[in-house]
């Protein structure tokens, strides 16, 4: 075990205790050692007297306040020491107390308290000096050194705590952040996710309606046509339920390894699948769907072409759901690196039950891409979305 391992212990203790018992027994360590002067007197004219040992514990007991009333401590320490030195009852070989307090002051007090007590120290210092007997010129240097290496150590604490208080401010900073970043992470993830399952469900339940809802026409005039109309109910609901699994799976699976961050990372529907939705519907529904595509095709970036799969997706189950159409048209324009995506029919237009989620949902996958989004009215009637999608800005981005 090293010594900086075994004193870290010690030193971790010696912080976390009760600061007032530190003081006090700093204070009684002062006082002993200013007390050493009269348990081995040495020869000399100035005289051990009781007010002489009075005076010195006058220089180490303020030191008990010295973190409760730093300015005090040092101004009664300040007083008790030079008179010490100026009553010959003796003066002190080594001026603890005046070194701890400035100490003290440079680490806790205010910039004119530590100057102003600074000055002052180093003037009672040469001044005292003066009236000392028998005083040698390296005792000059000898105390000066000693009040300002005590300063000078203060001031290193100081900056010390600075730094490591910034440092910890920065750490719980940058830890807020991280927090806030990884709930507003959880919270798109959310809305993705919400916005994936509504448009999988109201997709897959839209054309199971429909068919069921024709199911008992066809039964008694076309028993094959009937047959085909609830296998095809069936393939949907199949289908819905196996996405919806592959949805709470990887979501699941996500969660566990990131401790509760759910990221998903599922094979995402493109703008070249748009065909086969288009197919799916008119097959389910009997609906007329018509793509149309102009302009040349530039690359999109992944987000992006899952957000015209989805648009076209969520129009066209509202188309069904809501419009009573018997035909759509699904256009795409290519032009100038963006992408317009229109979704028409010539159904009886805008009502009051294509306002929900499926229309503020477009509206999002819009704005998370960088686009816009419309729905209203059609320029010759019915309903129509229109979204604008700004395609990749480079290959890397296209590629996702």
């Amino acid at each position: 075990m090293s010594l900086r391992s075994a004193l870290t212990p010690v030193v971790t203790r010696w912080r976390t205790a009760n600061p007032y018992a530190l003081d006090t027994a700093l204070a009684a360590l002062v006082l002993f050692a200013v007390s050493l002067q009269w348990m081995f007197p040495d020869e000399g004219d100035d005289p051990l007297t009781w007010r002489g040992w009075l005076l010195g514990a006058g220089t180490a007991l303020p030191l008990i306040w010295r973190r409760r009333a730093p300015c005090a401590a040092a101004c009664a320490v300040s007083v008790a020491t030079p008179a010490q030195a100026l009553l010959h009852a003796p003066p002190p070989d080594v001026m603890y107390g005046g070194m701890v307090v400035l100490y003290t002051l440079a680490t806790v007090g205010k910039p004119w308290q530590r100057r102003m007590m600074l000055v002052c120290w180093v003037i009672g210092v040469v001044a005292t000096m003066q009236h000392q007997s028998n005083k040698e010129p390296f005792e000059y240097a000898f105390h000066l050194m000693g009040i300002i290496c005590a300063y000078a150590l203060g001031m290193l604490t100081r900056v010390q705590r600075a730094y490591t208080t910034e440092l910890e401010d920065r750490a719980r900073r940058l830890e807020r952040e991280r927090a806030a970043d990884t709930a507003r992470a959880r919270a798109e993830e959310r809305s993705r996710i919400a916005r994936d399952m509504h448009d999988i469900l109201a997709h897959a339940v839209s054309l199971m309606v429909v068919q069921a809802e024709a199911g008992p026409v066809v039964v008694r005039k076309d028993p094959e046509r009937a047959e085909a109309t609830f296998d095809t109910i069936a393939a949907t609901g199949r289908d819905a339920m196996a996405q919806l699994r592959k949805i709470l799976g990887v979501l699941k699976e996500e969660q566990e390894r990131a401790n509760g961050t759910a990221v998903l990372r599922l094979p995402q529907p493109s703008v070249t699948a748009l065909p086969g939705l288009i197919r799916q519907v008119g097959e389910s529904t009997g609906l007329r769907v018509e793509l149309r595509t102009t302009g040349e095709p530039c690359p999109l970036s992944s987000d992006t072409e899952v957000a015209v799969y989805r648009v076209v997706q969520e129009a066209l189950t509202n188309t069904v759901k809501h419009a009573r159409a018997s035909r759509a048209v699904v256009g795409l324009h290519w032009a100038e690196e963006r992408l317009t995506l229109t979704v028409t029919d010539d159904g009886r237009g805008p009502s009051s039950s294509q306002g929900g989620h499926g229309l503020i949902g477009i509206r999002e996958r819009a704005a998370a891409c960088g686009g816009d989004a419309e729905t209203g009215s059609g320029p010759d009637g019915g309903f129509r979305v229109l979204v604008r999608l700004p395609a990749a800005t480079d290959r890397q981005e296209a590629l996702g």
